[in-house]
């Protein structure tokens, strides 16, 4: 499912301004991924998930060119105004990931749950399972470079 204009047009783009200013709204950072084919910096606000202490970073929308990329690139960086945080990430195994699309949902469900098939935070693990082929989450390890 592609978002609706408002979500391209208006929302992501004033949280991806505001997040260059420096301003993280419940999380959002812009990733930063070279593309598979053309090398370029390709740019996409998201949010950043914390769950203890392990950051991780949640395709809401599915499998994107921004995970096609990240998959390519096996990292990035993701950007907070001035603030750079170059970083590595895995893909997290789908039998992993229902605390974690549990905790997301949690978290940003008003704004992403529509592309998650009527699945919730209070949904059982065998439900979050079903749809996590649909949702590539990939751990991320900030480089020390």
């Amino acid at each position: 499912m592609k978002p609706g204009w408002f979500t391209v047009n208006v929302m992501n783009r004033f949280v991806g301004w505001l997040t260059r200013r420096g301003v993280s709204v419940w999380g959002s950072r812009v990733l930063a991924v070279r593309g598979r084919k053309s090398g370029e910096w390709r740019r996409t606000p998201v949010n950043l998930l914390t769950v203890d202490g392990t950051q991780y970073l949640v395709a809401p929308r599915g499998h994107v060119q921004w995970t096609h990329n990240m998959r390519a690139a096996g990292g990035g960086q993701l950007h907070l105004g001035r603030h750079v945080q170059p970083f590595t990430a895995v893909e997290v195994a789908d039998d992993e990931k229902p605390a974690l699309l549990r905790a997301y949902l949690k978290r940003w469900k008003a704004e992403v749950g529509v592309f998650f098939q009527g699945v919730g935070p209070g949904s059982t693990d065998e439900e979050l399972r079903a749809i996590a082929p649909r949702h590539p989450v990939f751990r991320i390890s900030p480089d020390n470079a």
